[in-house]
């Protein structure tokens, strides 16, 4: 919140003025972004698994 990123967009003008859409806009936006982010770890952690041996 203290950089001024989407979380301070949610927190400012969705739950300070009580704009709901743009606090759940935000909200979705960051799920996507964790669910993507995670899934590109996931895929980075496969391929570089040493443990993981493929035939």
């Amino acid at each position: 919140i203290g950089a001024g990123g989407l979380g301070d967009l949610a927190i400012r003008y969705g739950y300070q003025r009580f704009e709901t859409q743009i606090m759940i806009a935000v909200v979705i936006i960051l799920i996507i972004m964790v669910c993507g982010i995670q899934w590109i770890g996931d895929r980075l952690v496969s391929r570089l698994d040493k443990r993981n041996l493929r035939a």
